[in-house]
């Protein structure tokens, strides 16, 4: 990692991670060559990259995105939010082999080990939350009940095991959730009188907090889509969600194991910490709720801080910013369909 004032430069997986506004990307022979107003901060031989991604507005010299694409290396632009904005690619789309295994697996044995992955990360990491809850806040919430539902979590978990199709998969998924999100009210600890929800509601949120979730989860999907996008792969051709026109069901895959971690927690911060009160929401003729556009300006600002923090990865075993944590999952997914790694290690919070 480098760091000063400001600027950061990360290298994780043989991917260069330049989330600096102000970089500027260049080449110098067989180098790419990052600059900061106008001086040199980092010089690696390109050989030694497999992709880069940037997060700035100040962009790269077409020479470098020439160097890129004859050499191979993924380079993809970002906005300051994650947002995918564009890839780099040569005369030969390189990517293709990638999807091509991508299309190729979506509904066999490594369909079913993928999904198994990434939903037993969701339970395990709803746990956590759970867990997290119990160690501080012990004379606050009901610790009986949360250590009875993260028991019936772990059960969730091991009958994974058993599983042979997709169907099962998305049976335990959809139970393990009922339990958590039937305590969830159990980890708010303010204006419990206004802050409080009995199930999960969607399409329209029926509640404050399912208001506040919906908004978050559809933050984070936009990010894991960004993510799958910059190395590659095809977000709209899931593994466990069925395809659909128009949604991007890998998307919705890969966040499933971040929900609990990326977007649940930020909820019950924003409520826990009175960031978020509620007159901060409209409630509409269909019973639904909606959040008011200044508090969504507050949730997309404090979601942008925390994305900032640092957050230790469990496979990599190296801190990283928790904005990062969508594009690593995408990057060792890729991998394990070329092949590089045995199997496909989902995000474990602990």
């Amino acid at each position: 990692m480098f760091r000063r004032r400001g600027w950061l430069i990360r290298r994780l997986l043989n991917t260069l991670f330049v989330t600096s506004p102000d970089a500027y990307l260049a080449k110098d022979g067989e180098n790419i060559v990052v600059q900061v107003e106008g001086k040199e901060k980092l010089r690696l031989p390109i050989h030694t990259l497999e992709s880069i991604v940037s997060f700035g507005y100040a962009g790269a010299s077409p020479a470098l995105m020439y160097l890129c694409a004859k050499m191979g290396v993924g380079l993809s632009f970002h906005n300051e939010y994650g947002k995918f904005l564009a890839r780099v690619n040569g005369p030969t789309q390189g990517n293709v082999l990638l999807r091509k295994k991508q299309y190729q697996n979506s509904s066999n044995e490594t369909a079913l080990k993928i999904a198994c992955n990434c939903i037993a990360a969701k339970i395990l990491n709803c746990k956590t939350v759970l867990q997290r809850a119990v160690r501080d806040h012990e004379q606050t919430v009901s610790v009986s009940i949360l250590n009875d539902v993260s028991a019936k979590l772990v059960d969730a978990k091991n009958s994974l095991l058993k599983a042979d199709n997709l169907e099962t998969i998305r049976g335990i998924e959809g139970d393990a959730a009922r339990c958590y999100f039937s305590v969830f009210s159990e980890l708010i600890l303010v204006e419990k009188d206004k802050f409080f929800m009995n199930q999960r509601s969607k399409r329209p949120p029926k509640d404050p907090v399912n208001a506040l979730l919906s908004f978050v989860y559809t933050m984070l999907a936009h990010d894991v889509k960004s993510a799958l996008e910059s190395v590659g792969l095809d977000p709209y051709v899931g593994f466990l969600h069925r395809d659909r026109p128009g949604r991007a069901s890998l998307a919705l895959d890969i966040m499933e194991e971040l929900r609990p971690v990326l977007a649940d927690r930020l909820v019950l911060s924003l409520i826990n910490r009175k960031q978020i009160s509620y007159k901060d929401f409209i409630l509409k003729e269909n019973g639904g709720v909606i959040l008011k556009d200044e508090a969504r300006n507050t949730v997309l600002s404090t979601l942008h801080k925390r994305k900032q923090e640092e957050i230790l990865h469990p496979f990599l075993n190296q801190k990283i910013k928790i904005g990062l944590v969508p594009f690593v999952q995408s990057m060792l997914l890729a991998r394990y369909l070329r092949d590089d790694i045995d199997g496909y290690p989902p995000f474990f919070w602990k």
